[in-house]
C-alpha cells in the first residue's frame, strides 16, 4: 500500500507546475507595450500597465481552461494566480480588492468574447478592441494592429507555458485520438 507521502508527490508536482504557470504570467508587461496602449488609450502609463497586467493574468487562465490537457489544470492555474496576485508587489494592500473587481470585470468580458462562435478560433481584434477601450482608447486601426499582434504574442506565450509546466500529448500519426480511447465496461 503506497504512503501517505507518496501519493501526495504528484499533487505537490501539479501546485508546483501551476505556481510557476502562475508566477509567469504575473511577469510585468515591457515598457515599450505600456507606452503603445497608453498612446492608444487616454495616455496614462500606469492604466495602461494595469491593463496588460490583468489581460495577460485572463489569457493565462482562459488558456489553462481551454487547451490544458487535464481538467484539474485551470482549477490550479486560479487559485495559485489568486495566491501571487494576493502577493503583488505591485498592488497596496488597501487596493488589492479593487484590484480584483477590475480583473473580475475583464476576466469575464474576455471570456464572453472568446467563447463567441463564428469566425476565428481566437477572436484577436474583439480582443484588442476590448484591451484598447478599457485602457481609454477608441476604435482606431493602428490600435487594433498592435494590440491584436500584442495579443496574439501572450497567446503564444501563454501556450509555450503551459506545455513548458504541464507537458503535451504524443499521439501516433497514424492513429485517430478517438481510436486510444478505452472501452466502456
Amino acid at each position: 500500500m503506497p504512503s501517505q507521502g507518496a501519493a501526495q508527490q504528484p499533487e505537490k508536482e501539479w501546485d508546483r507546475c501551476a505556481a510557476s504557470f502562475a508566477s509567469s504570467l504575473m511577469a510585468e508587461p515591457d515598457a515599450d507595450s505600456v507606452a503603445r496602449l497608453a498612446a492608444f488609450g487616454d495616455g496614462d502609463a500606469d492604466h495602461a500597465r494595469w491593463e496588460l497586467r490583468y489581460l495577460r493574468r485572463a489569457l493565462g487562465l482562459l488558456i489553462a481552461g481551454r487547451d490544458a490537457l487535464d481538467d484539474r489544470t485551470a482549477s490550479l492555474v486560479g487559485q495559485a494566480l489568486a495566491r501571487a496576485v494576493e502577493q503583488d508587489p505591485y498592488t497596496a494592500p488597501a487596493m488589492r480588492a479593487t484590484s480584483a473587481a477590475q480583473f473580475n470585470v475583464r476576466l469575464r468580458l474576455y471570456r464572453d468574447v472568446m467563447g463567441q462562435r463564428g469566425g476565428s478560433r481566437t477572436p484577436l481584434a474583439p480582443l484588442g478592441q476590448a484591451l484598447v477601450a478599457f485602457a481609454g482608447g477608441g476604435a482606431a486601426r493602428d490600435a487594433d494592429l498592435w494590440s491584436t499582434g500584442w495579443i496574439a504574442a501572450e497567446f503564444d506565450r501563454c501556450n509555450e507555458g503551459l506545455r513548458d509546466e504541464f507537458g503535451t500529448v504524443d499521439l501516433p500519426a497514424d492513429v485517430a485520438p478517438s481510436a486510444l480511447l478505452l472501452p466502456r465496461r
